[in-house]
């Protein structure tokens, strides 16, 4: 006997209404999912943008100055609260968490160039007497013992016209002492401001700090570096790949 198959019901048309109606929930879901992601993706700039405003920024070591301590191609954490974050568009600052101390690696805006930060050591608080003899840092006539400093001897000595603001900073009673012919490693005595700093680098016999452009109003402070969050030797020195170049062992390491 014969089995018919049982009969298929015919599909039923798709009114234009119906078809409209669908396309347009399609849409609002499109829409609405493109919505929810650029809310996100504007709150997460928004996070970052306070994030690095006003708690933590980073900083790429871009010169050998600090060696000894800091390399070509480390990037720091700084954290911009310790010494009061600045405010956009203003003068104003946030609270500082506290006062810079000697001996503390800073960040901070170049006196003649407030575009460009610089790190260096913050050897000479407000008040501090400080000179120097034949590369020997004085603070308030005691000799310092700086285990941190590299130094270069065969790096030619600066002209003489670029530690011209030295020589007008003296003391009164020391012009006629060898800091009056100030030079890079001999200079002073000379008394820091008030709301300034007196910075140095690390790498004594290379490196733009204060002996050459002056010190630094507390008002251009950056913020504390914290650690080493990434560093990788410059193309330069060391061609390759990035994984090859990458100093794995200074990762995380904290600046002192």
């Amino acid at each position: 006997m014969d089995q018919t198959s049982p009969s298929q019901p015919t599909p039923r048309a798709i009114s234009d209404t119906e078809r409209r109606d669908a396309l347009r929930r399609i849409n609002r879901r499109g829409i609405a999912w493109l919505w929810e992601w650029a809310k996100s993706f504007s709150m997460t700039v928004l996070v970052i943008l306070v994030v690095r405003t006003f708690l933590i920024d980073i900083f790429r070591i871009p010169s050998s100055s600090m060696e000894g301590t800091l390399l070509v191609g480390d990037i720091l954490f700084v954290n911009k609260l310790a010494y009061g974050a600045e405010v956009p568009l203003t003068a104003r600052r946030l609270p500082a968490m506290r006062d810079p101390l000697r001996g503390e690696v800073i960040v901070f805006k170049w006196p003649r160039d407030h575009a460009k930060p610089f790190v260096k050591r913050l050897v000479g608080l407000p008040g501090d007497t400080l000179s120097m003899r034949h590369g020997q840092l004085q603070i308030n006539g005691v000799e310092q013992r700086e285990q941190f400093t590299r130094r270069m001897p065969n790096v030619a000595e600066p002209m003489a016209m670029e530690f011209d603001w030295l020589r007008r900073a003296l003391l009164p009673a020391a012009h006629a002492s060898a800091g009056a012919h100030p030079t890079r490693n001999t200079w002073g005595p000379l008394v820091v401001p008030s709301h300034s700093y007196f910075v140095l680098g690390d790498n004594r016999d290379n490196s733009s700090d204060s002996r050459y452009w002056g010190f630094v109003p507390d008002s251009l402070l950056l913020g504390q570096p914290l650690l080493v969050y990434y560093s990788v030797v410059p193309d330069s020195v060391a061609p390759g790949t990035w994984l090859s170049r990458v100093r794995w062992r200074r990762i995380g390491e904290w600046v002192r």
